[in-house]
């Protein structure tokens, strides 16, 4: 692993035996982006890659030198308005009204592992030798602004971690109006842009399209991440498999507003921009302040899109995740919320643990309703006591009972939502974002908290630990049911408005860092009605997300598979629920709906009571191979083999590290008449080793491989009395063993 810099001709070279990634200072002293790819031999020079042609209706930056315009170089962090037309990666409006900027380069710093981020969530090295950290310094000397752009080379894996920081040392407010946190210039537009998009309960669907000129971008303006988007984008080139082929992956550890954009110009180059959305955005600097922006990961592959996903998820299960439940397999859990919604009570509650205890569960999780006046969605939101009617003896006695039955006990909070009906509210009502004089609009009967206010924030994290102190909890269910509306603080100025959303997002960081310091034993799973704010941010606090409010069987394999794209299984909370199904009302049977959540954080969400016995049985039994195989499941290496995307199956596959163990996921939504013969290829099995498969047949790696795991069911043709019924919405896990 190098990082290296040639003095003569002002190059930087960043490589680890996988990837390269060349950088040069360009004549005019800002830093221009040469190459960055498959690892590449190094050498004094590399200013043949800096390619300068006169072209009419250029704008140059030196008066009779037709051939350096910043419009036709490809930059590292550009600046709009010095001969580039293009969108920049930084934004600075001055007092006199100017937006001109021009950043030259100053310095240069290597150290050994890789320095976290104030405030913000961050990858991370264990140990020096595990990667490497430049930082360059360029400087504005007219603003007297510092711009220190921060490269992470990781030593095992093709992925770089870049940020950016903005110093402002002169004696004039400014305010910073864009700063992304990454911006990479290609040399042409052969790529594919894929992007994962939705809506509550239809998540991260896959989307690709063309790279065409133009800007084609997604982005979120809700104030958190979104269900509509996700901040992870890739470039493929036409072609690119999950096998072979090139693919970069960009990924945004940030949970707020965020913007993914590809601009294609006239001549086919392409700039890749992503950090903090600038619209709306507006961060005055004023003199001897700094903003540091998130952390953007980019991970090359020219093995394809599978080689690509298993970085990610080595990276951010093993170096970014923490805390004592990073490596630990997840408990299983059950959670009482569509068992009962708000009707319960402590015995009723305490029923449904037992039952789940009998069958195998570890965890009970009281989800909705256990809190001040919360008899429904409109109250209570806010006030984080105990409500006496439903737990007279708190949550206190009813965590007591819960672990008297051999359980661990979870609990449910939004902590940044508050109901007008609240005691909370009525003390403080300017506690919320709201514009004045306009109307606050409701999202579930709830408004936001100022999480940009200390103070707020403050309130909220007593509130919480005295729970979590008091009650034996052991995992927290961290909700967030509503976007931003009539965002305005009321403890900032005018001039100060434009932050109100970054803060809040800081808000939210600061309250996750302070009660998981505080409570490191609490497994804390996040989640924003499902999957609004499945990102790589809050996987920094917490190493496990609600993946989507949806669980039925089917729909989970769209949701699932997308995820898988970027987020390591480990992450992905995925439960058996009751049917008919809440969303979409429908009837997937108990084995389908066990083998699709088996591949993530597993957990019930049903009333096991109302099962058949026949039923409660199944639930044993999966309960019992998830035990046997969560270890490999959640830190296993994952495999995409069929997409749900492309027709009727899907399949899937995680292997032990060692290669000697892999479970399989095949998915049916619609049954066949007389059907073809099928069989699937897996991936990533040792060639060499003779594997069982569901403790019968033996298979070498290499034909199961090459030729494929057989997955003719019945209807193929007429069934035999001997063969179990094929039928809509079916599927099986294949176990292979060495």
């Amino acid at each position: 692993m190098s990082i290296l810099f040639h003095e003569n001709t002002q190059t930087f070279h960043l490589t680890n035996g996988q990837i390269s990634y060349l950088m040069k200072v360009l004549p005019d002293g800002s830093l221009g982006q040469l190459y960055f790819g498959r690892a590449i031999r190094d050498r004094e020079s590399f200013d043949h890659l800096l390619e300068m042609h006169p072209r009419p209706m250029s704008a140059c930056v030196f008066e009779g030198d037709k051939r350096f315009s910043l419009e036709h170089c490809l930059q590292e962090y550009p600046v709009y308005g010095t001969t580039d037309f293009r969108r920049p990666a930084v934004g600075l409006v001055q007092p006199n009204g100017s937006r001109i900027a021009s950043f030259v380069y100053q310095s240069h710093t290597v150290t050994p592992g890789k320095p976290g981020l104030a405030g913000l969530p961050a990858t991370y090295c264990e140990e020096a030798g595990e990667g490497e950290t430049l930082t360059i310094c360029l400087r504005d000397p007219l603003l007297k602004v510092s711009l220190l752009l921060s490269y992470t080379l990781f030593r095992d894996l093709p992925a770089l971690a870049r940020s950016a920081r903005l110093v402002n040392e002169g004696g004039q407010d400014l305010h910073l109006t864009t700063a992304m946190s990454l911006s990479l210039d290609l040399p042409d537009s052969g790529y594919e842009l894929i992007h994962f998009s939705g809506a509550w309960s239809r998540e991260r669907h896959m989307k690709v399209r063309r790279l065409e000129q133009g800007i084609q971008s997604v982005e979120s303006t809700r104030g958190h991440s979104s269900h509509s988007h996700n901040p992870f984008i890739m470039l493929r080139r036409p072609g690119t498999g999950e096998d072979s082929g090139e693919v970069m992956g960009f990924s945004l550890l940030y949970s707020g507003n965020f913007l993914a954009r590809a601009e294609v110009d006239p001549w086919d180059t392409t700039r890749v921009t992503l950090g903090i959305n600038p619209f709306g955005f507006d961060w005055k600097l004023a003199p001897g302040e700094s903003f540091q922006t998130p952390e953007a990961v980019v991970v090359w592959s020219g093995q394809g899109m599978g080689d690509m996903s298993r970085a990610f998820h080595r990276l951010y299960r093993t170096r970014l995740a923490r805390g004592q439940w990073r490596d630990r397999p997840r408990p299983i859990l059950i959670n009482n919320w569509e068992a009962t919604y708000f009707d319960f009570t402590e015995d009723k509650l305490v029923t449904i643990a037992r039952a789940a205890r009998e069958d195998g569960v570890e965890l009970f999780v009281l989800d909705d309703g256990w809190f001040g006046a919360r008899c429904s969605d409109s109250a209570g939101l806010g006030d984080w006591t105990p409500n006496p009617d439903r737990l007279p003896g708190g949550v206190t006695r009813l965590a007591e009972r819960i672990e008297a039955l051999g359980m661990q006990f979870g609990l449910w909070f939004e902590p940044e939502m508050v109901n007008r009906d609240s005691q909370l509210f009525r003390a403080h009502p300017d506690w919320v974002l709201q514009t004045p004089g306009r109307r606050a609009s409701l999202g579930r009967n709830q408004l936001v908290l100022d999480f940009s206010r200390t103070e707020v924030v403050d309130n909220i994290y007593e509130q919480m630990s005295k729970i979590l102190s008091q009650a034996k909890v052991s995992y927290v269910k961290w909700d967030m049911n509503r976007s931003m509306t009539e965002v305005y603080s009321a403890a900032l100025p005018p001039d100060r408005q434009g932050e109100v959303m970054h803060r809040y997002i800081l808000g939210v960081y600061d309250l996750y860092d302070r009660l998981t310091r505080r409570f490191p034993h609490i497994l804390f799973e996040s989640c924003a009605s499902g999957g609004g704010r499945f990102d790589p941010g809050m996987l920094y606090y917490a190493p496990q997300c609600w993946t989507s409010d949806d669980s039925d069987g089917v729909e989970r394999q769209k949701i699932q598979y997308g995820t898988s794209f970027c987020y390591p299984l480990s992450s992905i909370g995925a439960h058996v629920s009751a049917v008919p199904n809440h969303q979409v009302n429908r009837l997937t049977p108990l084995s389908t709906r066990a083998n699709v959540a088996a591949f993530g954080t597993f957990g019930y969400e049903l009333d096991l009571n109302r099962l058949t016995p026949e039923e409660r049985a199944q639930v044993r039994e999966q309960i019992a191979f998830m035990k046997e195989y969560r270890q490999v499941i959640q830190f296993g290496d994952f495999y995409r083999l069929l997409s749900p995307f492309e027709g009727n199956f899907t399949a899937w596959m995680v292997v032990s590290p060692d290669r000697r163990t892999a479970l399989v996921g095949w998915y049916k939504v619609l049954n066949e008449v007389n059907g073809p013969y099928r069989r699937v290829r897996l991936r990533g099995l040792d060639p060499s080793l003779r594997y069982t498969v569901d403790g019968g047949s033996e298979h070498f790696g290499d034909e199961l491989m090459e030729v494929g795991l057989l997955t003719t069911d019945s209807a193929a043709g007429e069934r035999q009395p001997d063969e179990p019924p094929a039928r809509d919405f079916d599927s099986h896990i294949f176990v292979l063993k060495a």
